[in-house]
């Protein structure tokens, strides 16, 4: 600018540079304008990549929250002496009225929001114990799958398996969906300090962090969607196929979003650390001024 000023002035591309230098000062300085376009480059691009950059860990994630619940279903089920721990009344009254009166002991407003904060706490126990070499976290999972599987196995020693899937798949399957993610992050995070490769362990939790912290963010939405299925669909008197239906298009939406638009994202080298939703001057169009000087423009 100062050499265009001085050799040959020109109005119009002073001013188009001056415009240029003063946008190029978000991408160099970190400094990001919070309009429409940035919340959709977040869901559109570095949430979904963030997660997909980590699906290696929510697949352990998920591992740890299902195996138990499995194994604990199944021995509750089927043993008599894990049946006889809890005692016969107690198990009935759960299986009968209380876990199906869960549902609707609150106005629907209101137990989804008491579902909602839960399940934020649920999430950020999964995502911040992590940081102690990924313990905290393991906990975390499997402890909420033992409970998941000995409520399925009490469902299924009395023959009302079907019951407990009708009960728990409309809302648990977006809702245990976010948590495993959650989970990943942790696990990602703990992993990081175990073994940072070749960055410093600082440098490296830094790193995750930021990409932990867009997770985090996108997840918000996911648990608000999840609480809203469980207080207004789960119990509400709707068949069996009809609540479990919608929970299943829930899950799948949100499975596809992920798959096809990280995928995607990846490939576009968007990597999900905060602050990579900025314009890229390598994204950015060209134009060619009379001089054949090439200049970046910013989106």
């Amino acid at each position: 600018m100062s050499q265009l000023r001085t050799t040959t002035p020109n109005a119009a591309l002073d001013g188009r540079l001056t415009t240029l230098l003063a946008d190029s000062s978000d991408a160099l300085y970190g400094q990001r304008k919070t309009d429409a376009k940035s919340f959709f480059r977040f869901f559109n691009e570095t949430f979904p990549a963030a997660v997909w950059h980590i699906r290696g860990h929510i697949a352990a994630s998920a591992a740890l929250l299902l195996v138990p619940a499995v194994i604990m279903g199944t021995w509750v089920g089927v043993s008599d002496s894990a049946q006889n721990t809890i005692p016969p009344a107690l198990a009935e009254t759960y299986v009968n009225e209380d876990f199906e009166a869960y549902y609707s002991s609150e106005a629907a407003a209101e137990f989804a929001t008491t579902v909602f904060i839960n399940n934020i706490w649920v999430s950020f126990l999964a995502f911040a114990l992590g940081i102690a070499f990924c313990v905290g976290t393991a906990y975390v999972l499997v402890n909420n799958g033992m409970a998941i599987g000995q409520a399925g196995g009490l469902f299924a020693a009395s023959g009302q398996l079907d019951k407990f899937f009708g009960l728990i798949l409309p809302h648990g399957l977006l809702e245990l969906s976010a948590i495993v993610v959650a989970g990943g992050t942790g696990l990602v995070l703990g992993w990081t300090i175990i073994s940072p490769g070749d960055r410093t362990r600082a440098d490296a939790l830094a790193e995750e962090g930021r990409r932990a912290v867009v997770v985090v963010m996108g997840l918000v939405l996911v648990f608000f969607a999840a609480a809203l299925i469980e207080g207004f669909v789960t119990g509400a008197p709707l068949s069996t196929v009809t609540r479990v239906g919608i929970g299943a298009a829930a899950w799948m939406a949100f499975t596809l979003y992920v798959v096809v638009y990280g995928r995607r994202a990846a490939a576009h080298g968007r990597t999900g650390l905060w602050g990579d939703d900025r314009p890229r001057w390598s994204d950015a169009p060209t134009v060619e001024f009379s001089n054949r000087a090439t200049v970046a423009l910013p989106d």
